[in-house]
């Protein structure tokens, strides 16, 4: 049995759409993209299914998913904010902005806040050096120039 949605299979069905017919293992990163879009997080059965229905080994999917940053095997919190930390956001003040967020939810990187709102994540260079230090929220909205102000803003739209 599938935990991926009608839905769910549908967006994947446009992925492997995009590869030659015998090539939709090509589709597995947007594939667990859709599934961690759906159940927020990648559990093995969740994996299993995606492996199952792009017709490849379980364990080749659970390598994507550990490998790259953006999936998430363990449940996070509803908001994943991910810093980078990598020199040039270092040098622009990630380093302070890393503290401040750390102090204001009280928890360190790979934890998720009590009430289940935030998780922390670190994150490596996100092609936007130019625009240091950076915050990705959930994967998708890219903040730049994040300032402590900027920092308070944020939390406090994502909290409302």
């Amino acid at each position: 049995m599938s935990l991926l949605s009608k839905e769910s299979l549908e967006k994947i069905d446009h992925e492997i759409n995009k590869y030659p017919a015998d090539q939709k293992q090509s589709a597995v990163m947007s594939a667990l993209r859709i599934a961690q879009e759906q159940h927020g997080w990648l559990s093995n059965e969740v994996m299993d299914s995606v492996a199952q229905y792009l017709g490849m080994p379980s364990v080749a999917v659970y390598e994507v998913a550990t490998f790259y940053e953006m999936y998430n095997t363990k449940p996070m919190g509803k908001y994943k904010l991910t810093l980078c930390t990598n020199l040039p956001c270092a040098l622009s003040g990630a380093d302070t902005i890393c503290k401040k967020l750390k102090e204001r939810l009280g928890i360190d990187f790979n934890e998720v806040t009590e009430d289940g709102m935030f998780s922390l994540k670190e994150g490596q260079c996100f092609g936007a050096c130019g625009d240091a230090p950076v915050l990705l929220v959930n994967n998708h909205d890219m903040r730049s120039f994040v300032t402590e102000e900027k920092l308070d803003e944020l939390l406090k739209e994502l909290k409302s």
